[in-house]
Order: C-alpha cells, then structure tokens, then sequence
C-alpha cells in the first residue's frame, strides 16, 4: 500500500467531461467504480486534502495503485456505464445491495406452447411473467387456487403434463374444472394461450373487464332459467373478489408506483419496496446492504434504483416511482428508466395525501427490516465471540471483553445534565445491570463524564471494601448482598469502559480511573461521526474494518447507552418543565397556582404585575398577594 500521492494523475491529463473512473489495486482488481459529470472535479477531490476524507475513502485509497477514467457524452451514458462495469467487476468498496430473503413470485411461463402458472423463486427466466414479490409461497397458492375456478391453465410440472398425453387421461385439476386439460386436447394450443393471457391481465390488475363480462353472463344465463351456470358464475364472482380483496387498496384505481424507503445506520442501510399496480399492493421486498462506502439518502436511492431496474423487463418498470430522497442526478436517472421503459417514468418524493403516509408506512417496514436484522446478527453466538476477540485484539487486550460497560451524557445547553451506563455481557445487553446518574458538573461532557466514572468506580471500591474482597484480592468475595440476596449495585467491575466520545472523553475516564487507583480495567471513546476507537493517551485512533464484528458491536453498545441517557434526559426535562416558581410559595395550593395562571397567562406576566393587580384575582387576598410578588422577586416572604 504506496498511498494515493504515488497515482495521481496530473490535474491537466484529466479531461472535464462526464465519464466514469476505476480505481484498482496492486492485483489489477477494480476495487471501486464511481461516475462523474465533471471527471477533473471528481477524481481531484480524492487526492486534495486526504486526511479530510472518510476513513471508507482512505482505506479504499490505501489499497488502489491505480485509477483511471473513460469519457462519455452524457450524464445518462455514465449512469448506464457504471452499472455495467459495478456488474462487470463486483468492485469490493462499491455498495451493493443483497436480498434479506428470497422472495417468492407468481410466474406465468408464457415462453412454453402450453403456458403454465407456477411459485418460482431466484433470478428472472426469459419469455415469464411475474407478478410479486410476496411474502410467503402460500399466498400465492391461495391466490392461484382460487383464480384457476376462473382461468383454469395448466398448473402441473413437465412430467405430469407429458403422463397425462400418453395415457389420454387428465390429473385431477382437469377432473374438477381448476384446468382446462390441453394435454388431451380439450383446448387448443390457442385457447389456452388466451386464458394465460386473460390470468395475467387479471394479475396485472385489468380486473374490471373480467368482473363486468361474468356479470353479464350471470345475468343472462339467469334470465335464460340456466340456474345451476348462473350459480357457478356467482361463485366465480365471488371467487376473483377475494383474490382482490388478498391486496390491499391503498391509491386511486389505475395508480401504477413502486414505493421505496430506506433506514439507515453508520455501517449498514435497510430497504423496503412497495409494488402497488391498479392502486392496490400487488407485493414487498427488502434488501440490506453494508455501507462500504461514504453515500447519503440520495446516493443510496440512485445505486438502488440502478441496482434493481438495470436487468429488469421493460414492463416491470411502473410509471411513477416514489422515493424518500431524490438521487443527486435525479434527471439523468429518470431519463435512463424512461429510455429502459420505452415510456416516461417520474421520480418524486410525496409531500401530501395517501402516497405520502403509504412512504411512511413502507419505511416503518425498513426500520422493522433493520431491526431484525441487527437482532439476528447479535444473536448469532458464532458472530459475537468473534465481535469480542477482535474487540480483543484492536485493543490489545489481554483476553476478550466478556463484560462492557458503556457511559454517554444527555443534555441540553448545559441544563438537565444527565448520563447512562449501559452493560452488556458476553456481547448481549444485560439491562437489570444499567444505571443512571443526575450529574452535578455543569462544565460540559468531559468533566461530566470524568464525575460519572469516578462516581461509578467509588461505589465499586465501596462494595469491594464491604465484601472484604479489596484486602483479600479481586474475585475473593461474593457479588451478592449477604442479607437480601441481591447482586450489589456496582460490585462488578467491567474488562472494558466505552465511552461514547473521542479523545479528551476517553483521556477524562483513564482520569477518573488512575485518581482511584483501579488499573486493571481498559478504556476506550468511540467518535459518532466517523465510528472512530480511541485510547487514551494516543495522538491517533484505531480504525476498526467498516464490516467488522468489532465495530458492530462497539457501536451497539454505543446506541443503547445514548438510547438511555436520552430516555432519562427527556424525563427529567419534562418534569422540569412542569415545575413553577409559585411551587414555592407558601400556602399557595393548585387551585389558587392555576387561577394566576389562567388569569395572568403565565409566570412571566405575573412576575410583572403589582400587589393589587394580583388581588384582582378570585381567592387570592392583599397579604398572599404580597407573598407571592415577595417570591417572585427572590425575597424571602
């Protein structure tokens, strides 16, 4: 790894055009590819001023050797490039999203002679229809079932089609009317085509036809005193409603959208997609993906987008695609759908109405999405032990931190100055074990956390003291209080301290610590805004591999001792807040407090008003109203 400095093209050799550029290693691996309407701009602001770059942007410039850059004619050529060469080389510093499940599809193999209707997972077959994604196969079972009463195609595999031929007998879907059996010719080739073309019309959300023409019938098969036609007309009636009433209608009829939202952490994003067609929800979809490199709201839409509509079926893409963030060459990429489509295609974020409380409700669905997938990852033992060794060796530690405890403070300019300690054992949070603390420092967060530490590491010494176990030596004694038969507070001490910070925090506990005297637990400050580790004492911090167990682990502890502080804060501000300078005068009950209230409209205005205005009030006599003008003042009443 020779640095960036060693590559650099000169300034005057890089054209100002639009193009796309690949930076590669010592291998010649393409590790990134990126796009840019301005290649000299771009490719530039890599080598400028290094140490202001992401440590993302670092490290993928620690390891190129070297870059270089094809030029286009257009912003859309570039888009268009780029995806094809981010498919092409797989670059590792390049997001790429990846499937949370493998989603289940309804397809129609329009490709065969004989069209079939099947539950088909993975990538797309040339010549099928799909329709979905949906969440379970069994919707799609239930759906199908219910529509073949309808549009009775073929549902059975290769074989049993083959079977059935040979022995001029149907399977038992032809027997009760679920399929029109062209295996022994009761169809022609044709006319089962035109019911695979009538079943996916239906499924394309054209419903309106299909109802209109077996009411027709219904009604003339009636009036032609044909009772029993016309009651399995009515069941077939009954039958397409409830397929359609399986997707919920959220939007005008005839509305045709994707709906996508995104939550987002530091290390990774998750992705929800909505398919509405004909206004009801035809399907769902998610995606996560690790957040390799430095990219906003925007910058994850447009790699989405290209992502999931670059090998897509024209007609796949909707007319309109609703978005919580419009990407940064918003134009260029809805000019390079629409050319895909062979029709206009918008890219707009709601401001108003059901499409924007359907993006919110889709987005709740990629908080939950992310949430379960951060659970699943913490509940993995296999991945937690590897987050503490590697937390182990980052630190240099002597053994794994199979005990963390982590400090961050809460406040507002200074009022309300609160703090959270947060455990977690064997990397999984142990909260019978958190703590809060109302700080007493008002002189900012590194004399706040100095005075939690110190306050936190007393009582630990406290309760050594009392078991006997600071004169007999560390794990002598029990951690449990020998009356109650309670763990003590503070009687466990951690192998590591994580406070959320950088280095004056993490110098601040070491602090608080040597003051003590405790030297056997390790410290460390975890930056919010780049996630970097710092120890104290160090001039530079240690970067922790984006992808790593580590890291998620840290950042884990992190967010839940925020999460905390901030809970408490809140608490302590709002009851603050309820508090009133007339709580201290005496003899002043609720009744009388809240009639000032009302009369004056607040405590500011009756600070102003004189004794005899205040007696104006009902209840409120001459000498309580010398008290009160007494207390407000700061006198004693």
């Amino acid at each position: 790894m020779v640095g960036p400095v060693s590559f650099r093209p000169s300034p005057g050799s890089i054209p100002e055009s639009p193009g796309v550029y690949r930076f590669r290693d010592a291998d010649d691996r393409v590790i990134y590819v990126g796009k840019a309407k301005n290649l000299r701009q771009r490719l530039n602001s890599y080598f400028a001023d290094f140490a202001g770059l992401h440590p993302r942007t670092q490290t993928m410039l620690m390891t190129a050797v070297d870059v270089d850059w094809t030029v286009v004619g257009t912003e859309v050529e570039a888009l268009q490039l780029e995806y094809s060469w981010i498919k092409q080389y797989d670059p590792r510093f390049n997001v790429k999203y990846r499937d949370d499940k493998s989603y289940p599809y309804l397809a129609v193999t329009m490709g065969e002679e004989f069209p079939r209707v099947q539950v088909l997972r993975g990538s797309k077959r040339k010549g099928t229809r799909y329709f979905g994604p949906y969440s379970h196969a069994w919707a799609i079972r239930e759906t199908v079932d219910l529509l073949l009463r309808v549009f009775p195609i073929r549902s059975c595999s290769a074989g049993v089609f083959r079977r059935a031929g040979q022995i001029g007998r149907p399977c038992l879907l032809g027997y009760i009317d679920k399929c029109s059996a062209p295996c022994v010719g009761r169809v022609t080739a044709q006319e089962h085509r035109t019911l695979a073309d009538d079943f996916c019309d239906f499924m394309a959300g054209n419903t309106g036809r299909f109802m209109k023409r077996l009411e027709r019938e219904m009604r003339q098969a009636a009036a032609d005193q044909e009772y029993e036609r016309a009651a399995r007309l009515r069941d077939d009636i009954q039958a397409l409603l409830r397929a359609m009433e399986k997707q919920a209608v959220v939007l005008g009829e005839g509305t045709d959208c994707d709906v996508i939202a995104l939550a987002e952490d530091p290390l990774e994003a998750a992705v929800q997609v909505f398919y509405v067609r004909g206004g009801r929800i035809r399907g769902q979809r998610g995606w996560v993906v690790d957040k390799v490199e430095e990219a906003g709201p925007g910058e994850l839409v447009e790699q989405f987008l290209l992502q999931m509509y670059g090998d897509a079926a024209p007609e796949a893409l909707p007319r309109e695609v609703l978005v919580a963030a419009l990407p940064p060459d918003a134009e260029a990429v809805t000019e390079l759908l629409s050319e895909h489509r062979r029709a206009r295609v918008e890219i707009r974020v709601p401001q108003r109405g059901d499409k924007k409380a359907l993006l919110e409700t889709v987005w709740r669905n990629a908080m939950e999405a992310l949430k379960q997938h951060k659970l699943k990852r913490a509940s993995d033992l296999t991945a937690r032990s590897k987050a503490l060794q590697e937390v182990a060796d980052a630190l240099d530690l002597d053994q794994a931190p199979l005990r963390i405890e982590c400090y961050d403070v809460s406040h507002i300019q200074g009022t309300d100055v609160v703090a959270s300690m947060v455990v977690f054992e064997d990397g999984l949070a142990r909260k019978s074990e958190y703590r809060r603390f109302s700080v007493r420092s008002t002189e900012g967060d590194v004399a706040s956390i100095y005075e939690v530490i110190s306050r936190r590491f007393k009582r630990y010494l406290e309760e050594r003291s009392a078991t006997g176990e600071l004169d007999a030596g560390a794990g002598a004694g029990p951690g449990v209080d020998l009356e109650t038969g309670r763990p003590r507070k503070f009687a466990y001490p951690p192998n590591l301290v994580v406070v959320d910070g950088g280095p004056a925090q993490a110098a601040a506990a070491q602090r608080a610590l040597d003051g003590l005297g405790v030297d056997d637990v390790a410290v460390c400050g975890l930056a919010k805004r780049l996630e970097e580790v710092w120890l104290p004492g160090e001039d530079l911090p240690v970067i922790l591999p984006r992808a790593s167990e580590a890291l998620y682990l840290l950042q884990r502890v992190r967010d839940e001792a925020h999460r905390f502080a901030i809970t408490y804060h809140r608490s302590k501000r709002s009851k603050s807040v309820k508090e009133s300078a007339l709580d201290e005068v005496p003899g002043l009950g609720p009744a009388r407090r809240q009639a000032l209230i009302k009369h004056f409209g607040s405590v500011k205005r009756l600070r102003e008003a004189t004794a005899a205005q205040i007696c104006e009030v009902p209840g409120i006599g001459p000498a309580t109203a010398e008290t009160i003008v007494s207390a407000l003042k700061g006198e004693n009443p």
